[in-house]
């Protein structure tokens, strides 16, 4: 008579309960109701409001209170939120007690345009980005001829400053001049910064940083009109 071996029908008993205790949850999980959802940013700023983003789930689900987890595309929801012009992008998904969970990064403005009667953010990604109602962004401010100036160029230019803290700090104002050079203003100081065109970035404000290093020592900075940039190899300076 062939010996029962008892520890492989133990194993398969005990697997047999897993599977269906595992079958069981799955299946109530899918079934359970969704709850109000929760809402929260990546970062600290406010350009788009919690409000905002449970008009965006209403929307295409009129209200997600009582809808089963099943019923819900995650994917939809992201991307519907995704197109929202404040965000980068957005993360949806529902935990195990019914929340549904939204976690939103929203785009990073680095400086505000001025083109005509037209004002908007540009974001880090070199993409437009609408004023906010609920929040306004201590960002760079650029005007004139923007249009003349290579686009690339400038986001460059814009995301450089944007990534330094002592010129995000120092630089506060842009300005192109319809031949596409770039003069700057200081926040500290009343003189003109002439950049020229947007190129040989990093060397032209490593230029700056060691002319100011040396300047500050000098009683009559004061009196400085302009600051050329435009010779890499040297810094021009002309008083008032």
């Amino acid at each position: 008579m062939k010996k029962i071996n008892w520890a492989n029908i133990r194993l398969i008993l005990i697997m047999g309960v897993v599977v269906f205790l595992y079958s069981f949850s799955a299946k109530r999980n899918e079934g359970r109701l969704l709850k109000e959802p929760e809402v929260l940013f990546a970062d600290s700023e406010n350009y788009i409001t919690k409000d905002n983003v449970n008009k965006l789930l209403i929307q295409n689900y009129g209200s997600i209170t009582g809808i089963a987890k099943v019923q819900l595309d995650l994917n939809k929801v992201e991307k519907s939120i995704d197109k929202n012009p404040m965000v980068d992008r957005a993360e949806v998904y529902a935990t195990v007690d019914g929340k549904l969970k939204a976690i939103v990064t929203q785009k990073k403005p680095v400086a505000r345009i001025f083109s005509g009667a037209k004002s908007f953010y540009l974001d880090y990604n070199g993409q437009e980005m609408p004023l906010s109602d609920s929040e306004t962004a201590r960002v760079l401010l650029v005007s004139g001829s923007i249009e003349r100036v290579d686009g690339v160029k400038l986001k460059e230019l814009l995301d450089y400053i944007y990534d330094d803290g002592f010129l995000k700090k120092n630089i506060t104002g842009m300005a192109v001049t319809p031949a596409g050079t770039v003069t700057m203003r200081s926040r500290n100081y009343d003189y003109e910064i002439v950049f020229g065109q947007p190129i040989n970035i990093d060397r032209k404000f490593k230029n700056y940083k060691a002319f100011l290093q040396d300047a500050v020592k000098d009683t009559l900075i004061e009196n400085y009109k302009t600051i050329n940039l435009k010779f890499t190899q040297q810094v021009v300076c002309t008083k008032k």
